[in-house]
């Protein structure tokens, strides 16, 4: 009884945990995005301090399954990553896609609200399920095709409602709201094939989670400070890495380090239904913020019917109908 508490408590903790850091770090990246025009911070280094934080998560994650033995640990990362340069190389493709969808996602937050950014990115489930079927030849329930064409009408319904309000355009202030409909629709297709490429790579060896996650975060790491060095050397070299940085900057690093761990712990102790749960509630904060603090988004009835046909379908498609 005493572990079916535990479990029971750890579900619930991390099904708050989940719906507080991805509403947290959603609002947090918007709020920063638009009250420091003037001064701003250089995405392209936050992104690159996150993966460098993951990295060293990583790191100490499989130097704890290696029994906190330095010497296993280099040994293996040398046998497994640096002796097996084609299993290594395939993690390239996934690390190049994560650093311009993270990158996407703050372009697409400097031009939207949090409230119709977390609807629209939601996408994801789409773009995920379809290749899904078609790279890991996945065989989809009728009621999550029927999601997901739900999905896809609230997605456009929202989209219609932020293109065509015009006091929302206008309390969009200095951000496109064309642009950032643009990149979050390209952020959510990124998302989908990188996760299931990488899920993909996963199923097709016998390499631990922690090794290949290694592989990921070298190369994401190289392309971020590539990345870096392209489009904000000269900047950086005049004003500083750590240029327009304030709590709030350090914060947005903290929830995005964090985000790896939540969906491990929903991984391990929620399910999809909990999943779709915690969704919703990050969309409902989201959308409370954004009306009553940031004072840049203005609910309309097409948002309030898209965002309804969003969360029922993220519902819907987590629920496996004729199991108990």
């Amino acid at each position: 009884m005493t572990g079916k508490r535990v479990a029971l408590h750890m579900k619930y903790a991390s099904l708050s945990f989940l719906s507080l850091q991805t509403a947290s770090h959603v609002v947090a990246t918007r709020y920063s995005r638009a009250t420091n025009r003037d001064s701003p911070y250089l995405p392209s280094t936050v992104v690159a301090l996150v993966e460098i934080f993951k990295m060293l998560i990583t790191l100490s994650m499989l130097f704890a399954e290696k029994g906190y033995s330095f010497s296993t640990t280099l040994q293996t990362i040398s046998c497994e990553v640096l002796k097996k340069p084609r299993e290594t190389m395939k993690l390239s493709v996934p690390a190049l896609l994560y650093v311009i969808q993270n990158s996407l996602l703050f372009v697409a937050l400097s031009n939207l609200d949090s409230a119709t950014y977390q609807v629209c990115y939601q996408l994801k489930i789409l773009t995920t399920a379809l290749l899904s079927v078609a790279m890991l030849h996945k065989r989809l329930r009728i009621s999550q095709w029927f999601a997901l064409i739900l999905l896809t009408s609230g997605v456009v319904l929202v989209q219609l409602a932020k293109s065509e309000g015009a006091e929302s355009a206008a309390k969009s202030k200095e951000g496109s709201v064309f642009i950032g409909l643009l990149t979050v629709v390209a952020a959510s297709c990124l998302s989908g094939f990188s996760g299931v490429y990488f899920e993909k790579v996963l199923k097709g060896s016998n390499q631990s989670l922690w090794i290949r996650n290694v592989q990921l975060g070298g190369f994401s790491i190289v392309i971020a400070f590539a990345s870096i060095y392209v489009k904000d050397g000269e900047t950086v070299a005049a004003n500083g890495f750590f240029q327009g940085y304030t709590y709030l900057t350090w914060l947005i690093i903290l929830l995005g380090v964090l985000s790896g761990i939540t969906v491990a712990l929903v991984v391990k102790y929620a399910d999809n239904i909990l999943k779709g749960f915690a969704t919703s509630i990050s969309i409902l904060i989201s959308t409370l913020v954004s009306f009553y603090f940031l004072d840049d988004f203005e609910p309309s009835f097409g948002f309030f019917i898209g965002a309804t046909l969003v969360i029922f379908a993220t519902f819907l498609y987590g629920i496996e109908f004729g199991k108990k």
